[in-house]
């Protein structure tokens, strides 16, 4: 799987960048028709603690699959968009299955 990931108004570091990567590669186990992600790496202006966006979007045949997930850190968020994204690929697995 291809993986692009883009920081938009700030410059993500190399480790944030390897962790990205990391997750998303675990979704092949579950997956292998996936042919790339699009990662975007946000910065919200608001005052609430959770101001960092995650937006996945998982190109599959298809229709995409397109999480975003907001947390305190990117990591986080990072980690409650993996868990989604492993739920709907899991479910996109049995419903190509099906047919």
């Amino acid at each position: 799987m291809k993986i692009i990931t883009q920081s938009i108004d700030f410059s993500a570091n190399d480790s944030l960048l390897g962790y990205v990567e990391e997750k998303l590669n675990k979704l092949d186990t579950f997956y292998d028709q996936i042919v790339a992600a699009r990662v975007f790496l946000k910065l919200d202006n608001s005052n609430s603690n959770e101001n960092k966006i995650v937006e996945v979007r998982l190109e599959v045949p298809g229709d995409d699959i397109v999480v975003s997930k907001e947390g305190q850190e990117f990591p986080e968020a990072i980690d409650i968009a993996y868990d989604t994204l492993k739920r709907l690929v899991i479910k996109k697995k049995e419903m190509a299955r099906d047919f």
